[in-house]
């Protein structure tokens, strides 16, 4: 049976689901708007299961901060997605949790095929709840792929998947061993064995 640990605080995620909530939705009315891929879902479903694998995982991982875990799960696309700041994250959630946001959210300036390797290099610098994020979300990230995605694509995702396991494993066991779960599982949508 897993030990349940009350490590984060239920205000700070509402405060945290709130805030995305209404960014995202915004985003919408100005034609920025992103869905749940391969669906029109809103994206806050994608943003409550990264915070559901989060929650999930505090069961297992000790010296970890909740909060910050939670919190960055939930706001981890405001910046790259939203019309969110930096300073507003910081002046709201704090400079730990608008830290891993941007360490999170990938440079548009630079060239595609560049971004998360950037990405990754900038979460490896930050606490381990950072990288327990990135892992979270490529969990997520893992469902059946949308059916217009050419095999091209899913390889390539999966690649990308390979390598944020590779790169942060450390961070989480318990989320590792999901992620690792789910790159077996995903290359049923490739093909391979």
């Amino acid at each position: 049976m897993r030990n349940m640990k009350n490590n984060w605080s239920q205000e700070k995620y509402l405060k945290a689901f709130r805030f995305a909530t209404e960014k995202h939705t915004n985003a919408c009315k100005s034609n920025k708007c992103q869905l749940f891929p391969g669906t029109n879902w809103s994206y806050i479903v994608h943003l409550s299961m990264v915070s559901m694998e989060i929650i999930s995982s505090l069961n297992d991982e000790t010296d970890v901060n909740g909060d910050l875990a939670v919190q960055a799960a939930i706001l981890h696309d405001t910046i790259e997605d939203t019309y969110t700041t930096y300073e507003e994250l910081q002046s709201i959630f704090g400079q730990k949790v608008a830290d891993g946001v941007q360490a999170l959210t990938k440079d548009k300036g630079r060239e595609k095929q560049d971004r998360m390797i950037d990405s990754l290099k900038k979460i490896k610098m930050q606490s381990k709840e950072i990288g327990m994020v990135k892992l979270a979300d490529r969990i997520t990230n893992l469902q059946p792929p949308p059916e217009y995605w050419d095999i091209e694509k899913r390889e390539k995702y999966l690649e990308e998947a390979q390598i944020i396991y590779d790169e942060l494993k450390d961070a989480s066991e318990y989320l590792s061993e999901r992620l690792k779960g789910k790159i077996l599982k995903y290359n049923t949508f490739i093909g391979a064995q």
